[in-house]
């Protein structure tokens, strides 16, 4: 299958891979290109930027959580019927996950780069050198002579004479410069605690940083020269991935809620279309807006974003709550990760929320963030007891406890984690479940073996 694309990488975190990436996709999108966004690793935040500017879902190609050989399925699974791809990379081109059992660089923007058979193009912030960026980017470009460097493009440039400076100085190195990105602090996307603000939480902000991302892009890029570079990756000779090959359908067809909305903008787009080819219909709820479940929800899906951020609103949805409570107390199946785990809790930093979980939750001055490997501690709506995953840490809040009387979860570095109490499953674990397809299988058979409550039902928990 063939797929134009190219992978934007830089030498360190902070040199503006988010502000060109999303610029490019925008910029190709602008001239009438159907672009496929995707983002190594398992961040959520990135891909809302530059799936906003293909209008199409940003797709995560993680080898950890998804396992190296699902990677080109996936990306070519999200490249459907685009003519171009653009794929974000992580951290430093060659840093990769530090967890103790995989090897130096595995899941790494280069790792991702070799398994796609993708040109390199590198983004370097020159706003605080000149020759020496020469020196930078032959170190890059001859370290790993299996990773191809295609072409850099400059980022915090600061005059014209200063562009001259760094193109003269890499005129020799035999990779083209691209592109040359003027320092532009305006176009600076607004973070917080956790990194950037989610794109969904910007609505119409977002949207004219990431129209004026193109435009810069478009400007300063040679956009032809990009497409051109894209142009060599090779036929990648594997078929893309397909939902219905992981999981086979449940009869019955539950009806399984999946939130969303700006207090819960985390969530891979392939665990929903897994839910779907197992035979659920899927249905969307916001717990900000929405002040009930929609009728007939069977199970509910939670996943991660920021609710410590709405608290206040989410407490005072209490129609909600009392919905997702209720829903909880007749066995509804509930699959809960981070940040459903807070909305599920007693309490969050002292605001009620659904009270499903006997735990508290607050914010915390501790980021906990990284890789676990981890193993199911009992059966649940979700897991057999012993399905071993792969999942990503990553917040600064806590629970109190920090697990309940069955956990959901164990793995070496933090003991026991997450709650198992009735058909509910909450733990801070984030999961991909095309890594793990046995999960949303699962899920959907537990939903399905629950009669669909009827309407009568439904109102009197309300």
């Amino acid at each position: 299958m063939s797929v134009p694309r190219v992978v934007v990488a830089a030498p360190t975190s902070n040199a503006g891979k988010t502000s060109v990436a999303t610029g490019l996709v925008a910029a190709l999108a602008a001239r009438g290109a159907a672009v496929s966004p995707h983002k190594v690793g398992p961040d959520y935040i990135d891909p809302g930027y530059t799936g906003l500017a293909a209008g199409r879902p940003g797709r995560n190609l993680d080898p950890v959580l998804a396992g190296e050989e699902r990677v080109v399925p996936l990306f070519l699974h999200g490249a459907r019927g685009a003519e171009v791809a653009v794929v974000e990379g992580v951290m430093g081109l060659f840093d990769g996950a530090t967890s103790p059992d995989v090897a130096p660089g595995f899941a790494s923007t280069a790792h991702v780069a070799r398994l796609l058979r993708a040109p390199v193009v590198l983004v370097v912030d020159a706003g605080a050198q000149a020759q020496s960026v020469a020196a930078l980017v032959h170190g890059f470009a001859t370290f790993d002579p299996t990773v191809r460097l295609g072409g850099v493009v400059l980022n915090r440039v600061g005059s014209d004479r200063h562009e001259q400076i760094l193109r003269e100085a890499l005129g020799a190195s035999g990779l083209p410069v691209l592109g040359a990105v003027r320092r532009l602090p305006e176009l600076g996307t607004p973070s917080r605690h956790l990194g950037l603000v989610p794109a969904a939480e910007r609505s119409a902000e977002a949207l004219a940083t990431v129209a004026r991302l193109g435009e810069v892009v478009a400007g300063s890029v040679d956009l032809d020269a990009v497409l051109r570079l894209a142009r060599t990756a090779p036929d990648l000779d594997v078929a893309p991935w397909d939902p219905a090959a992981e999981v086979t359908v449940v009869p019955g067809r539950p009806r399984i809620a999946v939130a969303g909305g700006p207090a819960f903008t985390f969530g891979y787009a392939e665990n929903a279309e897994l839910l779907a080819a197992a035979g659920a219909e899927v249905v969307p709820v916001d717990p900000l807006r929405d002040e009930a479940l929609p009728e007939g929800t069977t199970g509910l899906v939670v996943g991660g974003g920021f609710p410590e951020v709405y608290a206040e609103q989410l407490s005072a949805n209490e129609g909600l709550r009392a919905d997702v409570a209720a829903l909880a107390a007749r066995g509804g199946p509930v699959a809960a990760e981070c940040a459903g785990l807070l909305y599920l809790s007693r309490e969050l930093d002292g605001h009620p929320m659904c009270g499903v979980l006997d735990a508290a939750t607050a914010m915390s001055p501790r980021l906990t963030l990284g890789y676990r490997a981890a193993v199911a501690v009992t059966d649940s709506v979700l897991a057999a007891a012993g399905t071993r995953v792969r999942g990503h840490e990553f917040h600064r809040t806590h629970a109190l406890p920090g697990a309940g009387a069955t956990p959901a979860w164990q793995w070496s570095a933090a003991g026991a984690e997450g709650f198992v109490a009735g058909s509910v499953h909450a733990s801070y674990l984030h999961l991909h479940w095309a890594g793990s397809p046995a999960l949303p299988q699962r899920f959907v058979a537990s939903c399905a073996a629950r009669s669909r409550p009827d309407r009568s039902e439904q109102h009197a928990h309300r």
